[in-house]
């Protein structure tokens, strides 16, 4: 296999990847460049959060957001919320998830959410 074949097997896994979440996560391309088998990796991982099995994928992405805001990572807030408006989430169930942030992570869980809550706008 040569390298060109891998570079166009990794930009393609990336674009499968985006479609799925309907956005590209900058985090995708900057794993594709320095470690293409992390991607592959990281793949096996998001399908399975954005895929329906006992747990719609909706409420995994939900919940997913939950614990990155537990983490205060601003950008994966922000990722997670993309990810979730793009599977279907409503701002109703958005809401309720920041109450859920609220209740076990507190004010700066919250604080961490202030960018991703302006794409309900």
């Amino acid at each position: 296999m040569s390298p060109h074949k891998d570079v166009l097997e990794d930009k393609e896994l990336v674009k499968s990847m985006s479609e799925k979440l309907g956005f590209t996560p900058e985090i995708l391309e900057v794993l594709g460049e320095l470690e293409p088998e992390f991607l592959t990796k990281y793949n096996r991982c998001n399908h399975r959060l954005l895929k329906d099995g006992a747990l719609p994928a909706k409420v995994k992405i939900l919940m997913a957001l939950a614990v990155v805001a537990s983490k205060q990572c601003e950008k994966c807030v922000i990722s997670q919320m993309k990810s979730a408006l793009a599977n279907g989430a409503t701002k109703e169930e958005i809401m309720e998830t920041m109450d859920v942030i609220s209740i076990t992570s507190g004010a700066p869980a919250v604080a961490a959410c202030r960018d991703a809550l302006k794409l309900l706008k």
